[in-house]
């Protein structure tokens, strides 16, 4: 007879397992979301300052011109006259910029979490699902309402839980003359559906992947499958054409990584065969 198996192979061993990972991934998730946040608002509290820095800037320029001082034209003043309303403006210019930026980054970290659903997210998939399964409902409770209409079915649509001010709607004609739900409307939520399911799909796909590390020419390129992010390292700073190649391709430099990333997804994959492969060539040509 065969021996027992220990706790560690157990059914019960391996489901709490991967309930503890997927608890470590959640408070992964949790984490970098509030350190983006932190890194938002970090950027708007610098902008801000240094718009108020150059506000001050700006005004300190022409504290000596009188308020209202026209430019005296053929004067011995009017060259530094001009000269100090340029700085001024220039100073006033970085200040508004400055101070959108500002405004931007805090959007941005307001808008933290809040953004719609991340791939990133360890429930990310059932979070499509659920939102796949509103649509679908929406789809198909058009497609009655449309079936009323045609048959002028009022009661029906009272059925489905229309008030009077939706089913008059339904009834008023647009500037071509139709009535019912619009035919666009339940394309775009079709093609809303599809989104999602092709979402789904990759996730799900990714998900089944292992991770990569592979020696190229002058560099490693890796895919982290829990970290949602492929990349290459380079053994020291690339130069400027390489920068601009990474770049062309929207990968992006992470410290933290110590290494130029882009999202593990099927646009990333090309991106980075396009790298290597240009990375490659100029190491053979070189």
């Amino acid at each position: 007879m065969g021996g027992r198996r220990g706790p560690e192979g157990s059914p019960k061993s391996s489901a709490q397992d991967e309930s503890g990972s997927t608890d470590e991934r959640r408070a992964q998730f949790a984490n970098k979301a509030e350190a983006r946040k932190a890194r938002y608002e970090a950027r708007a509290a610098k902008m801000a300052a240094y718009s108020d820095a150059m506000m001050r800037e700006s005004r300190r320029i022409v504290e000596n011109i009188p308020f209202g001082q026209p430019i005296l034209v053929g004067h011995h003043s009017e060259r530094g006259h001009r000269a100090q309303l340029a700085r001024s403006h220039r100073a006033m210019d970085r200040s508004c910029k400055a101070a959108k930026l500002a405004e931007y980054y805090q959007r941005k970290a307001e808008g933290v979490g809040g953004g719609g659903i991340s791939s990133d997210d360890p429930d990310a998939i059932e979070q499509l699902r659920e939102r796949m399964r509103d649509l679908q409902a929406t789809q198909d409770l058009s497609k009655k309402i449309n079936a009323c209409v045609r048959k002028n079915d009022r009661a029906a649509l009272v059925a489905l839980g229309l008030t009077d001010a939706q089913i008059a709607e339904v009834f008023t004609p647009d500037y071509m003359g139709r009535v019912g739900i619009p035919a666009y409307s339940l394309q775009n939520n079709l093609a809303n559906i599809k989104r999602i399911e092709q979402r789904i799909h990759e996730i799900e796909k990714r998900q089944q992947r292992a991770d990569v590390e592979q020696a190229g020419a002058g560099y490693v390129y890796f895919e982290d499958v829990d970290d949602n992010r492929l990349g290459l390292r380079f053994p020291g700073k690339p130069d400027a054409p390489t920068r601009d190649l990474l770049k062309r391709h929207a990968f992006k430099w992470s410290p933290t990584r110590n290494a130029w990333v882009r999202h593990l997804n099927n646009a990333g994959i090309y991106a980075a065969q396009q790298v290597r492969k240009a990375l490659d060539a100029q190491a053979v040509s070189d």
